[in-house]
């Protein structure tokens, strides 16, 4: 997936997967959106919008609600979400400035941990953001304790410990999620176990602090 190109300080998007992972993110960031808005914001023709909102209703990726006064309310369904996820992680790893971002994102949030005295670091998810936090882990005075990969596929982190779950994890100050695949869905299960507080979230992961969850038809 390409990135998008920037002009006069706009962007524009340049495939179907980048216009369709933007319409799916600026579904998920305001359900009272109109399709005149998410032009402007996204800054797309008018008629793209409607055909790519079609497709993802269609798809099962996106619902569509009939509210007062003759307006609309879209939601990602759980569909959307799992596609969003595949989306940003297909366009994160294509992207030139992926590791750039990455490498200035985790090390502001080790710094974070260190400057709040969190000490005991856990990564929630493994791959390469958790190798890119392992490389900056020196520069701070905190440590890695774990990695958790949910997955149960990684078996080994350059000494670190793998566990598949947080509660193989004694005294554990911070979790930072670091996982690529499904970056919403995880934070909304770590939020079952770990205050909102003690969750660092990167990002350029698009994470919903607050997730809207699909009406029930």
């Amino acid at each position: 997936m390409q990135s998008s190109k920037s002009v006069n300080g706009s962007n524009i998007l340049e495939n179907e997967q980048e216009i369709t992972l933007e319409i799916l993110k600026y579904v998920q960031k305001d359900d009272s959106m109109t399709q005149r808005s998410a032009a402007k914001e996204l800054g797309i023709a008018l008629g793209l919008v409607n055909f790519y909102l079609k497709k993802c209703i269609k798809k099962g990726w996106i619902k569509v609600v009939h509210a007062p006064a003759n307006r609309y309310l879209y939601y990602l369904t759980p569909g959307g979400f799992t596609e969003k996820g595949n989306l940003t992680k297909e366009y994160l790893s294509q992207s030139f400035n992926f590791f750039r971002q990455a490498r200035t994102q985790c090390a502001d949030a080790l710094q974070q941990c260190a400057q709040n005295g969190w000490k005991r670091v856990v990564l929630y998810g493994a791959g390469d953001l958790a190798d890119i936090m392992r490389l900056y882990e020196r520069e701070f005075s905190v440590k890695i304790i774990a990695v958790v990969d949910p997955t149960g596929i990684a078996t080994s982190a350059a000494g670190y410990q793998i566990v598949s779950s947080l509660d193989d994890v004694r005294r554990v100050d911070v979790v930072i999620l670091t996982d690529l695949s499904m970056p919403q869905e995880n934070f909304d299960r770590l939020l079952k176990t770990m205050p909102e507080e003690k969750i660092l979230v990167l990002p350029l992961l698009d994470v919903v602090r607050h997730t809207r969850f699909e009406i029930e038809s």
